[in-house]
């Protein structure tokens, strides 16, 4: 009863001129209670109901439509499908640290060959050659990771010319013009690595993130000297990661994929995450018609052995079996009456094969316990070991298997 009183006197008060007359007179205590509670009940009410509804999306756009996006903002939908706005800012802002903090810390690589050429005619010809790349920071002291193809010539010799090894290595730092002289320290072809360092100190060395945490869709930036263009950057996405690419020299590499834009001459420097921090070693591009965007990066974890082994030795030091094989799918097996696995083709003399009691001929389904196919799946197993562990493997040697115990040597 109280709640349909209380509307009847809501609803009578603008109807009734003498009544809101005489509330009138009664000073701020009728007026107050007849007009003006009401008057702000109603304008708190409205506030809170416009307000809920401006703060629902489903219902703001119904009121008022999508909003206007403006040209310095990029555009994202939510989850009930309605647009809202995102500020660019923060992405800037995120690339100008990234390559503040890792510019210092990219060099620019000049190499110097001798070329000795033949003509048509027999004639023989000399010549200089001069390549470049990039390289990594990696100690305060002059230390400086780079990729073995940049300072190795040995895949860029033909019958008709030969390439010496560089005669002439120069180093330039980041806002320095100064050309300094380098030496290669180590080189590791087999992962395409390679130490060269400078004698000059309180350089900024690049800081490594951890590589195997990355994700796809994770912001990527490229830096190194394109086509001689000194402190490049570029930006985009990790694209994948553990992609496997066989290079045009059979070698196969675990790589991250991204689509920041690699060039020549990008080789050897750094692929960075939003903080400034290295991921991977800039290394391979796809080109050609139809390819865009899609570059490869080391990782940076599986470069921290093989960079301080390069320093300590000169060179990677490996463990070793000492054969060559064939895979053998279901179809060669078959043909040859033989089982898949990895047919043993020949045994290295001295090599841990020959000590281990392998002979050509068996063929290799096991190792450590895992079943295998390809050469590539033993070398991994054979690579997770130190030089100097056991490994085991089972063979089928004329129809019957048999394990054996291989103490892993130095591969030479």
């Amino acid at each position: 009863m109280e709640e349909n009183e209380n509307k009847t006197k809501f609803k009578a008060i603008p109807t009734t001129g003498e009544s809101t007359y005489t509330k009138s007179q009664k000073k701020h205590t009728g007026f107050g209670k007849n007009i003006l509670l009401p008057f702000i009940s109603g304008v708190v009410g409205c506030t809170v109901v416009i307000g809920t509804c401006f703060g629902i999306p489903s219902i703001r756009t119904k009121l008022i439509g999508n909003p206007s996006i403006s040209t310095t903002n990029n555009t994202s939908t939510n989850s009930d499908g309605y647009i809202k706005q995102i500020s660019l800012s923060k992405y800037s802002d995120t690339a100008v640290y990234a390559a503040n903090k890792i510019l210092p810390s990219i060099v620019g690589i000049k190499i110097e060959y001798t070329v000795n050429s033949t003509t048509l005619f027999g004639r023989a010809n000399t010549s200089t050659a001069v390549a470049s790349g990039s390289g990594i920071i990696i100690s305060e002291d002059g230390y400086i990771l780079t990729n073995n193809h940049v300072v190795s010539s040995s895949s860029e010799s033909n019958s008709y010319y030969q390439i010496s090894e560089a005669t002439k290595i120069s180093v330039t730092l980041f806002d320095d013009e100064t050309e300094y002289e380098a030496k290669i320290v180590g080189k590791d072809a087999q992962t395409d690595l390679a130490v060269i360092k400078i004698e000059k100190n309180n350089l900024i060395k690049a800081e490594f993130a951890d590589s195997d945490s990355v994700k796809v869709g994770e912001f990527a930036m490229a830096v190194g000297n394109p086509v001689n263009m000194t402190s490049t950057v570029t930006t985009g996405i990790v694209s994948a990661v553990n992609r496997k690419i066989t290079d045009s020299e059979g070698k196969t590499y675990k790589c991250i994929q991204t689509d920041a834009a690699i060039n020549s001459g990008n080789s050897g420097g750094a692929l960075v995450n939003s903080e400034g921090n290295v991921i991977g070693i800039n290394t391979l591009k796809l080109s050609g018609s139809g390819i865009e965007g899609i570059g490869f990066a080391i990782p940076i974890n599986s470069t921290t052995d093989i960079t301080s082994q390069l320093i300590q030795y000169s060179k990677v030091k490996r463990p070793y079996i000492g054969i060559s094989g064939i895979d053998l799918d279901e179809a060669t097996a078959k043909k040859y009456e033989l089982v898949i696995g990895i047919y043993v083709k020949t045994i290295d003399d001295f090599s841990s094969a020959e000590k281990g009691g392998l002979k050509a001929g068996d063929v290799i389904i096991e190792a450590d316990g895992k079943s295998i196919k390809t050469m590539d799946e033993l070398n991994e197993i054979k690579n997770s070991h130190q030089i100097g562990d056991q490994m085991k493997l089972k063979v089928n040697r004329d129809g019957n298997e048999r394990e054996l115990t291989l103490t892993l040597g130095e591969q030479p």
